[in-house]
């Protein structure tokens, strides 16, 4: 029994001084590398899995040809997020124009260890009928139809990002950091090629009657304002179920708890280029792991 103890000891010994002289290593290799180095690895990384890095925000974002273009967009992937501990608001307008329904959703709230915003641009192959918007099927639209849309994300009177694109899906995550969704409100701007299509969407997001927004007019140009306290998700109408809530508040529990270990397995970095190209270098299958969530964004 003592001898079993012994090697144990030895073993658990043996395993902290390697994890230690690894650790020492990976950072003096982070350190050497220059930031074009980095960012050039960093964007390998994040290539197929539909994403790329933006340095000048320190933020992750997503490419127009990334492989979530082509699963389009549908309801079920919002009643789902909750699964990947995705907790989020959603905002889905959707409005009729040129013989299609459109969809245009926003989105603010935690994904996973990450937190972020999106704006997605859809349409539908004809008219769907109010009762179908929860189970039809939208594309990401094409490149011609793409919208100049941009927006600012606040973590309550901060700025958290900013982004504008001529885009399908405009998106802003900033890995390891933990909000609540109630914490977080949107500046967005939308501009429109016709004031045909600009009315269309105008008076569907009148019809939202939603106590949280706050919009206006300028030439083709909606402001929206998406503001904090906004209901967990409009695509899960009524009164939020107590077991619903108990589920919220376990994957935020969770969410927090993996924000934390990423700081601290990333430490002494302090931007997400260091600690992922950190985090490549010393424990390379926890960041698969990490990606693979980002993966599980499948809305677009």
């Amino acid at each position: 029994m003592y001898l079993f103890l012994n090697i144990l000891l030895i073993v658990l010994l043996f395993c902290f001084l390697f994890t230690l002289i690894r650790r020492h290593c990976a950072i003096r290799k982070v350190c050497a590398m220059s930031c074009e180095e980095k960012c050039k690895l960093l964007q390998e990384l994040l290539a197929p899995f539909g994403y790329y890095y933006c340095s000048k925000q320190d933020v992750v974002s997503t490419r127009n040809d990334a492989w979530q273009r082509q699963a389009g967009y549908t309801a079920v992937f919002d009643r789902a997020a909750l699964h990947l501990h995705m907790v989020f608001d959603a905002l889905p307008i959707y409005f009729n124009y040129q013989g299609k329904t459109w969809l245009i959703e926003l989105w603010k709230g935690q994904y996973g260890i990450n937190t972020g915003a999106e704006i997605g641009i859809y349409c539908a192959n004809g008219l769907v009928a109010p009762s179908e918007y929860s189970t039809a099927h939208f594309h990401a639209v094409a490149d011609c139809e793409r919208l100049p849309v941009s927006f600012t994300l606040y973590h309550n009177a901060d700025v958290l990002a900013s982004m504008s694109d001529r885009s399908w899906w405009l998106t802003a995550f900033l890995v390891g950091i933990f909000t609540k969704p109630s914490q977080l409100s949107m500046d967005v701007s939308i501009t429109f090629p016709n004031t045909e299509m600009q009315h269309s969407f105008l008076t569907a997001l009148q019809q939202s009657d939603n106590p949280h927004l706050d919009y206006r007019c300028r030439h083709l140009t909606i402001h929206i304002h998406y503001a904090n306290g906004c209901p967990i998700s409009p695509v899960c109408p009524g009164r939020i179920s107590p077991f619903r809530r108990i589920r919220i508040a376990w994957a935020q529990c969770c969410n927090r708890l993996l924000c934390g270990l990423y700081r601290l397995l990333a430490r002494p970095f302090h931007t997400t280029l260091d600690r992922v190209v950190f985090l490549y270098e010393l424990l390379p299958f926890l960041l698969r792991r990490m990606l693979r969530h980002l993966k599980g964004v499948i809305r677009a």
